[in-house]
């Protein structure tokens, strides 16, 4: 089997799919095809893989690519050393890991010059030899025949303990280089070890933060992404020591691992001449050669797990807040909230185009309130707006009330709504080079405003503008590996982006070098073409742009939509290269094809298998058909938004067992944070999200959902709320009625009914909360 079908068998065996569904795809891969086209236009080539499953089938792809291209790398090596035989090259041909692969290469690595190594040269390798093998020898008494004077760089063997010292060197090398030894025991460690955090002499009041892991052991392999993270995070800022150890090795007369070596090596303690040495070997080895390796490489590993985890957490709250509701197409004046500087206003029109700005001082010092409430109901009045938006940075609340009576002023003359959006990455934007050629005649402050309207109308189009690390709803997202973190999250960005769809004629480039098969360049290709020759009048026109190829064509125009276009498939998902299906399809039903389009009775009649042929399968003629129905759909949901209450403006305002409306800004693995509208987001414990028992808080909620919560906690100097979803649960109070006075977000609820929480989840909260909180502050 060559390298190419041995990826595509093992990739079929771990997706669970059929090999030629991994091959077709990889051959789609590999020929330039995008995720995003394929998922949607090649169905019955891949077997109707979906785009979670095509993703997954590329990163690994990409691994085990670069695992084959290792592995020849080693064959090589070890081949040039003369060392390649049979056994070695079945278990190098065999290892399923990078991980394994190395280890098998280990005693083959060049390397620099060892003591080992000194050792061998001085002659001493029979006597490491001699002892291993027949353990009744005397070592002082066999070390004496080794002696010699020094030679050129290797050092004189002045007496036995310096040939003994040699030839403990060769064998501990031997040892903390054989495979199957220290496969065997990193596996151990990490399936029984337990990771155990201690704070630094010293650091207990700086590292504060961290107190929940100064005296922390857990299991290794069972560490929550949030809480490793944590703990990585405390010991980067030289809070914490963390060391991985085996349960019971304090206790034990000899350690596990050294139990294990040297049942490996076939040592054992039988009172022999040698015996004794040879312990020290065995005993060295696990010290000096093993045990800090392995440390090392599992700690890495628990990190590398964390980091995936917290960048899957990031891309689904991403995904999440890509995919929130539009308000549409409408007039929107946006309120960038300030104090000393005041209040930045943009009004943008139904397409998000700036028409007009001013700035207002409703707030102290100058507390020009009525004044503020006279310029934004002119700016009401001449430009139509049916939305406001309101920045949910500093004197959001106080902005919110302005609104809020310029609501009640303009009614019932105007039918107005005010939105509390998320400010989070709109100076990012307003800063950008970007921005600065999107609106390059406005103020910086100015441009954040836009920005903040945009997002309300499509916070898809505008969120695309901005670096997605900028948006916040990432868990550690400084602490993971970037490069890995970007990639999966242009990844989201793509599949967004080319399931909602884009408008050819109104969308913008940083918009359109999200589609499928479009980069930067053709983006902004496209949009100087539409400059200069006005709208496209039909797909078939994309080919006139310059460097738009016929393949990148084939890539991006079904995600592309033309609305008004002289043939209405142009604005639905429908590919281009489907045109004549759908055609037969509307003259063997005795339609026009814009008579077809939208008649669900007609389309229901219809059997996808009457019209399917060798190109075009049944998988692809009933999303067809279904597309006919609704052509252009969005996927979004429907639009609303919180309200906030009124009074409910700080953490002072906040009382215990309150019931609140509020928006989900992000969700990790240990519950949820919910915008309450007081300036600092309150945490749902994953035990309160719910009265059933649940293992993942996004079964339950998902970023920018509407949620109703109860206040349980407070912690005005910790800046801490505590909430619960569970609206029958009660807060604690401590005698008298108030809330107790550290509990902050630390505790998760406690309901009327029996706990239903297993100990994972019901950890204390304290300094997970406030390291998240500080992660989520620095980005």
């Amino acid at each position: 089997m060559d390298v190419n079908q041995r990826i595509i068998s093992r990739l079929a065996d771990e997706l669970g799919v059929r090999h030629q569904q991994v091959a077709a795809t990889v051959e789609l891969l590999d020929g330039g095809a995008t995720v995003p086209f394929i998922a949607r236009y090649r169905k019955e080539v891949t077997g109707a893989l979906d785009d979670s499953q095509l993703r997954q089938l590329d990163e690994r792809l990409r691994y085990l690519r670069e695992l084959e291209e290792r592995r020849e790398a080693v064959l090589l090596a070890i081949n040039e050393q003369g060392k390649l035989d049979a056994p070695l090259k079945a278990a190098i041909q065999s290892a399923e890991t990078k991980q394994r692969l190395e280890d098998l290469y280990l005693p083959f690595k060049k390397k620099r010059r060892t003591k080992a190594q000194i050792a061998r040269e001085a002659g001493l390798e029979p006597l490491a030899d001699a002892l291993l093998a027949n353990p009744t020898l005397d070592p002082e008494a066999e070390a004496a025949s080794y002696l010699r004077p020094a030679e050129g760089d290797i050092p004189a063997i002045e007496d036995a303990k310096a040939a003994l010292d040699g030839a403990k060197q060769i064998l501990m090398e031997r040892f903390a280089e054989d495979p199957e030894l220290i496969g065997r025991l990193r596996e151990r460690l990490w399936q029984e070890g337990e990771l155990s955090a201690r704070v630094l002499d010293g650091k207990q009041q700086e590292g504060a933060k961290f107190s929940d892991y100064f005296e922390h052991d857990e299991k290794l392999a069972k560490v929550p992404s949030h809480r490793a993270l944590a703990m990585f995070r405390g010991r980067n800022e030289g809070v914490l020591s963390l060391a991985i150890r085996l349960p019971g090795e304090e206790d034990a007369p000899v350690h596990p691992a050294q139990v294990a070596i040297a049942r490996q090596v076939g040592i054992s303690d039988e009172g022999r001449a040698a015996d004794k040495w040879l312990g020290e070997v065995v005993r060295w080895t696990w010290r000096v050669k093993l045990y800090t390796a392995l440390e090392t490489e599992l700690l890495s590993r628990l990190r590398e797990q964390a980091e995936l985890t917290a960048i899957e957490v990031f891309a689904a709250n991403l995904k999440d807040l890509l995919l929130a509701a539009p308000a549409g197409q409408k007039v929107t004046l946006a309120l960038d909230p300030g104090l000393r500087t005041g209040c930045k206003v943009a009004v943008v029109d139904a397409t998000g185009q700036f028409i007009d700005q001013a700035t207002i001082y409703p707030h102290a010092p100058q507390n020009r309130w009525d004044e503020s409430l006279s310029v934004l109901a002119k700016l009401v009045k001449q430009h139509g707006v049916e939305l406001i938006a309101v920045g949910n940075g500093t004197a959001s609340r106080e902005t919110d009330r302005l609104a809020g009576d310029l609501l009640k002023a303009l009614a019932p003359e105007r039918r107005l709504s005010k939105v509390m959006v998320s400010e989070a990455g709109a100076s990012v934007y307003s800063a950008s080079e970007y921005a600065s050629r999107e609106l390059p005649d406005l103020d910086v402050t100015i441009r954040g405003a836009v920005s903040i309207a945009r997002r309300l109308q499509d916070p898809l189009a505008e969120l695309v503008k901005i670096e997605p690390k900028s948006i916040g709803v990432g868990q550690y997202q400084h602490d993971v590996s970037q490069v890995q973190l970007s990639r999966s999250l242009e990844a989201v960005i793509e599949d967004c982006v080319n399931a909602v769809g884009v408008d050819l004629n109104t969308a913008s480039s940083a918009l359109l070098s999200r589609v499928a098969g479009l980069s930067t360049a053709l983006a902004e290709n496209i949009v100087a073409q539409r400059n200069v020759s006005g709208a496209f009048k039909s797909r078939k026109a994309l080919l006139e742009v310059s460097r738009l190829g016929p393949k990148t064509f084939e890539q991006c125009a079904g995600f592309l939509r033309i609305h008004g276009a002289d043939n209405p498939l142009d604005a639905s998902a429908v590919h281009p290269e489907a045109y004549t299906l759908v055609e037969r399809i509307a003259k063997q039903s005795g339609r026009e094809v814009k008579g077809l389009i939208g008649d669900s009775a007609a389309l229901k009649a219809l059997k996808p298998a009457d019209f399917a042929d060798e190109r075009f399968g049944i998988p692809t003629v009933s999303d067809i058909l279904s597309e006919l129905d609704k052509p252009g759909r969005d996927p979004r949901p429907e639009f609303k938004a919180a309200e906030f209450r009124e009074g409910v403006e700080t953490l002072k305002d906040l009382k215990l067992g309150m019931v609140l409306e509020g928006t989900v800004t992000n969700v990790t693995h240990f519950g949820a944070f919910v915008d309450i509208g007081v300036h600092q987001d309150g945490l749902v414990h994953i035990s309160a999200l719910s009265n059933r028992f649940i293992d993942d808080p996004r079964s339950v909620v998902k970023a920018g959902d509407i949620v109703s919560v109860k206040v349980m906690s407070v912690d005005i100097a910790r800046k801490r709320v505590g909430l619960s979803m569970r609206l029958d649960d009660e807060p604690e109070r401590e005698e008298g009625g108030a809330a107790p006075a550290n509990q902050g977000a630390q505790k998760p609820p406690r309901s009327k009914r029996a706990a239903q929480k297993p100990a994972e989840t019901a950890a204390p909260m304290g300094a997970l909360g406030a390291a998240l909180l500080k992660a989520r502050k620095d980005k």
